[in-house]
């Protein structure tokens, strides 16, 4: 468990480290910064959840989600601590750490900053931020596991 918890700290530090610089230092008065023909990094302010979806429920899709977000946490943190595999504590840790770093921008600014915006031409994918890149990171790693998990035992 010390391991997930640790690998969910580093990843909650990462998020809003990255966020406060970005906001702060590397856009400032800057609504967007064009990188190159497919990645540009924008100010984007998500009251929803990931990928903007529920962005229309004002403060009590804020309280909601956050509430929402906090139940999972503790699930995945009952879980992180009846797991034996180092690996799935690690992956359950970027989910945690993620999932927390969202709360906190919710909690304290009343919605999420997101910044990372790939595009193809005018096709954009939504706007997202490290905290929502570890929660999918986490969550691919741990269907993946299940699945080679499973087709270990099958072999077997």
């Amino acid at each position: 468990m010390r391991l997930g918890l640790l690998t969910a700290f580093v990843v909650l530090v990462a998020d809003q480290l990255s966020k406060l610089w970005v906001r702060a230092d590397l856009l400032g008065e800057r609504g967007i910064i064009m990188v190159n023909d497919y990645f540009n990094i924008v100010s984007a302010w998500n009251t929803g959840v990931s990928f903007s979806m529920f962005n229309d429920y004002g403060l009590w899709g804020v309280i909601g989600l956050s509430v929402l977000a906090i139940g999972i946490v503790g699930y995945l943190l009952y879980w992180m601590s009846h797991e034996q595999d180092k690996f799935l504590c690690v992956t359950l840790g970027f989910i945690v750490g993620g999932a927390l770093g969202n709360v906190i921008d919710r909690v304290r600014l009343g919605a999420v900053f997101d910044f990372l915006d790939f595009h193809i031409g005018t096709h954009h994918w939504p706007a997202f931020n490290v905290a929502d890149s570890f929660i999918c990171i986490g969550a691919v790693l741990i269907i993946l596991h299940s699945l080679w998990a499973r087709a270990k035992s099958v072999k077997a």
